[in-house]
């Protein structure tokens, strides 16, 4: 991952779940979408195959990233396959001292003040502010006073209407999963549902970004 290249669009979508037989019309779709970052988690069942067809497929036309990695066995395997980015839930020393000594961007999950000071000082790219929706933006902005350096992304609850709020209030980068990637709608192959659901994150961003 090329962390200058992700903060131009800091939106990343989070895969989880998905069933081999979608992930190529759905990585089209996201494509088309406008989004270029993607994150598919260790928990999905096949989570490697998946990640390793999602880097064949996009051609490098999408990052793609592994989360929910926990230990030192689903880093391993998320990489070999061709993961460029991790994504934890919670802070794993010995998943960011590795990271960190390879220069892999990685995004550990913190909540309170002083997991997220932990996460940043254990190098991490951005620190994954999770659950976002447990405080909301405001959250955020307090966060921020302290800690004006820490680079923080926001998990959880972010939505295409609140997404700005997030960013307004000192967030660099924030996430959508499930919203978006909705189960019935994955059930049924709607991706024409998620094609607009994610543009929407796409160009309210850019409509801030130009305004």
């Amino acid at each position: 991952m090329d962390v200058a290249v992700f903060k131009k669009l800091p939106i990343m979508g989070i895969l989880r779940g998905v069933e081999p037989d979608s992930i190529e019309a759905l990585l089209e779709t996201i494509e088309s979408s406008g989004l270029k970052t993607i994150e598919i988690t260790m928990n999905t069942s096949g989570a490697a195959d998946l990640i390793k067809k999602a880097v064949g497929f996009s051609k490098g036309k999408l990052t793609i990233g592994a989360g929910t990695v926990l230990d030192m066995e689903s880093l391993k395997s998320a990489l070999d396959s061709g993961a460029t980015f991790i994504v934890t839930p919670v802070l794993s020393e010995e998943v960011m001292k590795y990271c960190s000594k390879n220069k892999i961007p990685v995004f550990p999950g913190a909540l309170t003040p002083l997991e997220i000071y932990n996460a940043w000082q254990s190098g991490a790219t951005m620190v994954k502010v999770f659950p976002a929706k447990a405080f909301g933006p405001a959250y955020f902005k307090e966060i921020k006073g302290p800690f004006n350096n820490i680079e923080l992304l926001a998990c959880g609850g972010v939505t295409a209407g609140n997404m700005n709020e997030y960013f307004s209030s000192g967030a660099s980068a924030v996430t959508f999963g499930t919203s978006v990637f909705r189960k019935e709608w994955l059930k049924i192959k709607d991706f024409k549902s998620i094609g607009e659901s994610v543009k929407k994150f796409v160009n309210n961003y850019k409509g801030r970004r130009d305004e």
